[in-house]
């Protein structure tokens, strides 16, 4: 059997889009890593990694995750109960929030309404 191309790109025509952190966001993870720091010792440094992981991966895959409030999309984080939350425009997707997935709903949905 004979195994067409398709049409996927090649790995140097993949163009990867910016990401950036917004300071609302910075805190956040601040926030995680001093939480999990508090619970042991080099958690926090291992929750701010993985975290960093998943946001650099939006440089690839922004754009493909729902905007469950609307405005944001937000991807899960892989090794922590966070939801990544960003915005993207014009090939830059801008990180706003950080969120601890376990916190009420309600508190998330405030912290995600336009200033």
């Amino acid at each position: 059997m004979e195994r067409s191309e398709g049409t996927h790109p090649r790995p140097d025509q993949v163009s990867l889009m910016q990401v950036r952190i917004a300071r609302s966001a910075e805190t956040d993870l601040l926030e995680g890593y001093a939480f999990y720091e508090e619970q042991q010792a080099g958690i926090g440094e291992y929750f701010l990694d993985s975290l960093f992981a998943d946001i650099d991966a939006l440089a690839l895959f922004a754009g493909i995750h729902p905007k469950p409030t609307g405005n944001l999309h937000r991807t899960l984080a892989k090794r922590f109960p966070f939801a990544i939350y960003y915005d993207l425009r014009d090939d830059i997707a801008t990180v706003v929030a950080v969120l601890d997935c376990r916190q009420n709903p309600a508190s998330i949905t405030e912290r995600l309404q336009p200033s």
